[in-house]
């Protein structure tokens, strides 16, 4: 992903750490809906505690991106929690000061 623009020189700072760590908070603040992120979280929870008997089924190639997948999940559901979205409804969980 970083490497698209060229590879950093010496002395140079590599942006790639930075970017793989705040990939899955950018990513839930971009998404940010409750009931898609739960569903993306619950496909990783399965892919998660499923590994064994997954293994040699067609979702045994993804296996090895369970656990950034619920992160990712985990991210969405709760920017969707504070954007008070579920499936792109609005949600009144937290009561508006200017009525």
């Amino acid at each position: 992903m970083v490497d698209t623009y060229g590879v950093p020189t010496y002395l140079e700072a590599n942006p790639a750490l930075i970017s793989i760590v705040t990939f899955p908070w950018l990513f839930g603040m971009m998404f940010g809906d409750m009931g898609h992120g739960s569903v993306l979280l619950a496909f990783a929870l399965v892919l998660v505690f499923g590994n064994n008997r997954l293994k040699d089924t067609i979702l045994g190639s993804i296996l090895p991106l369970r656990y950034l997948f619920m992160f990712l999940g985990i991210c969405a559901t709760y920017c969707g929690f504070i954007y008070n979205e579920f499936f792109a409804m609005q949600t009144n969980i937290f009561a508006s000061c200017y009525e």
